[in-house]
């Protein structure tokens, strides 16, 4: 018997021993609870070994495995746990705050770090530039960027952000995510965008129950142009301008009827019903009231949108 193998079956009767020392100590019901728990792990490592198998399986040739296994999210989380993982902590923090830049746009500008706390782990950022005039909200910021921090750096506690402009009083809390920079030249963007897990996820860190949910393949609209989709009961309108895809909800404030049947005139959205008139680029300003905007990202021709648990409940 090898070496490996000794230490695995030691493993298993330490396992079991500690098992009936629990059931000889506090009764049956704590021992069959300590099973479940081992059950649990063993089918947690077990999934992560038949990840493995099917990675390196299906890798092409001339792939590096390490590349290949670290590009997954299971098992990159498997070898952070075990401190396995080739990269540092800030390494991998840098690359994730690459990834959402562009998402980022010229809404808040740059992302910088100031430092990661040795003794709490938390990571302290700072945000720099400005927004173009809309309401920035730190909170829908800070959803994005803890969602990209806590998949590439899962060991990091918490998220500081410092620099972000307060939002006026009266304005819209959210902020529209672009996609990319306006004047570049292409979309930006890759699968497992930062801060939008699958299809629909809670966003870590959120002070509200928001959900990250995944239009099925809309036809998206063309420059000037809008287009309605409803996901999670809620109607809402995108609204293409020059470099910006928006999302509202599709909600006029000031008479409670629909907006999508409005002329879109510029960036101004006039609703069909009682005229009001709302600043599609300013996050749905307007002078009876705001639109509500909804934070989105936009990757491959797909859409991601963020709906706080309040917006959920609206209804149309």
């Amino acid at each position: 018997m090898s070496a490996a193998a000794k230490e695995q079956e030691q493993v298993g009767r330490r396992v079991e021993e500690l098992l009936e020392a629990l059931d000889r100590t506090v009764g049956p019901e704590a021992r069959d609870t300590a099973d479940e728990l081992v059950r649990a792990l063993v089918e947690f490592y077990g999934a992560g070994l038949s990840r493995i198998m099917e990675l390196l399986a299906s890798a092409e040739p001339g792939t590096s495995p390490v590349e290949v296994l670290t590009d997954d999210e299971l098992v990159r989380g498997l070898l952070i746990l075990h401190d396995l993982h080739p990269e540092d902590t800030m390494t991998r923090v840098g690359r994730a705050l690459d990834e959402v830049r562009p998402y980022l746009g010229s809404h808040a500008g740059d992302v910088d770090v100031i430092g990661l706390d040795p003794d709490t782990q938390i990571l302290r950022l700072r945000l720099r530039g400005s927004c173009e005039g809309c309401p920035s909200s730190a909170q829908t910021v800070r959803w994005t960027i803890e969602g990209a921090v806590a998949r590439a750096a899962p060991e990091v506690a918490g998220v500081e952000v410092e620099g972000v402009e307060q939002q006026q009083p009266g304005e819209p809390a959210l902020l529209q995510i672009s996609s990319r920079p306006p004047d570049a030249p292409g979309v930006s963007g890759a699968p497992g965008a930062p801060g939008a897990p699958g299809a629909a996820g809670a966003v870590p860190g959120g002070d509200e129950d928001v959900q990250w949910h995944t239009l099925d393949r809309p036809p998206l609209p063309a420059v000037g142009e809008s287009t309605v989709h409803e996901t999670a009961g809620i109607p809402l309108l995108l609204i293409r301008l020059p470099g910006h895809l928006y999302a509202y909800r599709d909600h006029c404030p000031a008479c409670a009827a629909p907006v999508h049947d409005g002329t879109l005139d510029g960036e101004l959205l006039r609703c069909a019903h009682c005229a009001a008139e709302y600043d599609v680029h300013r996050a749905g300003r307007g002078a009876r009231g705001h639109l509500e905007p909804v934070p989105l990202l936009e990757e491959d021709g797909g859409i991601r949108v963020a709906l706080p648990g309040v917006l959920q409940g609206a209804g149309p």
